[in-house]
């Protein structure tokens, strides 16, 4: 089974698995929200993409079915979307949408049909590691497009029945491909960062689904003088500095989001630097479990240059991350995803940003 979205990587990944043998059916999944409406025409996975998919897996001679997933994606993606930006940290649907729709509820189907393999055209690869047995999952080859950061959450039960046929090939050399077999969607676009958002609009689609949860409060400095008001907490994100209305004659960013307060806290940019962090919800994929300090390269946003750590286990099934040199913008919501070289050792949720303190030990700092 090939989760076909109607974009090039997933239509070359079906055409890839049918010449290497296999017995294909693409299926794209239903996942928008019906109160969307035309909005959810011109998304990832809206009426285009159906169209789209199928027409793909005509050219391919593979049959091609849609499969109705809105009630887990709403509530395990976009329900999760609204209460963590409520509570003032920053999701990552992505992520929520690989755990809990694409390689839970649609690999379920799959092999509920007795499917051998669940596709997807992520760039990563999964390798076995015949030391240990384990299965294990690397970065893609092409280091611009690899999706390995979106993946970590991928257990060994999950990894032994998914294929990536696009792993160890190139974006242009996908585009190529998809030319040469002539499939329509050679030259689409790719689809927007978050698929559910029309046009990117955040703040519209937080009012539309989170009606009265938006609170106005006090923006404040470091030391909680008031500099002015918010329009609610899910609107600002660590690291902001456009957008907050306040007259301060220098830069101010966002430092941090205080539920507690409703309040959001500015600061100047060096404040943003932070030596380490507290994750939780973890999941590991080159090991069974972290029984000590283990030093890896630890990626805080997917577009976020990888820096060197120490990942150590903390009190509370968490992790404390401390980096070599201090992290711009250490976002709570986000993922953390640590790396040995290509390999994916495994990864969380950030919990909160700590300042380090003498004799190596931790200041365990939610402010």
């Amino acid at each position: 089974m090939v989760a076909m979205s109607g974009g090039v990587d997933s239509s070359v990944a079906a055409a890839l698995l049918k010449q290497a043998g296999y017995q294909v059916i693409g299926v794209t999944m239903e996942i928008w929200p019906r109160d969307l409406g035309g909005e959810a025409a011109r998304g990832c996975c809206g009426l285009a993409a159906v169209e789209s998919a199928r027409k793909v897996a005509h050219k391919l001679g593979i049959p091609h079915y849609v499969v109705n997933l809105r009630e887990v994606f709403a509530r395990y993606v976009i329900a999760d979307f609204c209460e963590e930006y409520a509570r003032g940290r920053t999701p990552n649907p992505c992520v929520r949408c690989n755990r809990y729709v694409k390689f839970d509820a649609l690999l379920a189907r799959a092999r509920a049909l007795e499917a051998g393999y669940l596709a997807t055209g992520h760039y990563a690869r999964i390798a076995r590691d015949e030391g240990s047995g384990r299965w294990l999952l690397k970065r893609g080859v092409d280091g611009r497009k690899d999706q390995s950061y979106f993946l970590y959450t991928l257990t060994q039960e999950q990894l032994q029945h998914i294929l990536f046929p696009l792993g160890k090939l190139t974006k242009e050399r996908v585009r190529e491909i998809a030319r040469e077999l002539e499939l329509p969607v050679a030259d689409r676009a790719e689809s927007q960062e978050v698929c559910f958002v029309p046009d990117n609009d955040y703040h519209r689609f937080l009012r539309s689904y989170m009606p009265g949860g938006l609170r106005e409060g006090p923006i404040v400095d470091q030391e909680g003088r008031v500099l002015g008001t918010h329009r609610g907490i899910a609107f600002y994100t660590v690291g902001q500095r456009r957008g907050l209305g306040v007259a301060a004659g220098k830069p101010l960013y966002v430092l941090a989001i205080d539920e507690r307060r409703n309040a959001v806290v500015v600061g100047p940019e060096s404040a943003l630097y932070r030596p380490a962090l507290v994750a939780g919800d973890l999941n590991w994929i080159a090991v069974e479990t972290l029984d000590g300090p283990r030093r890896v390269q630890a990626r805080i946003r997917y577009r976020h240059r990888e820096a060197p750590a120490t990942v150590t286990p903390y009190p509370g099934d968490r992790v404390l991350v401390r980096f070599a040199t201090p992290q711009r913008a250490i976002t709570p919501g986000q993922a953390v995803v640590f790396y040995d070289g290509e390999v994916v050792v495994g990864g969380g949720t950030i919990l909160h940003a700590c300042d380090a303190v003498e004799k190596g030990k931790y200041e365990d700092d939610d402010e």
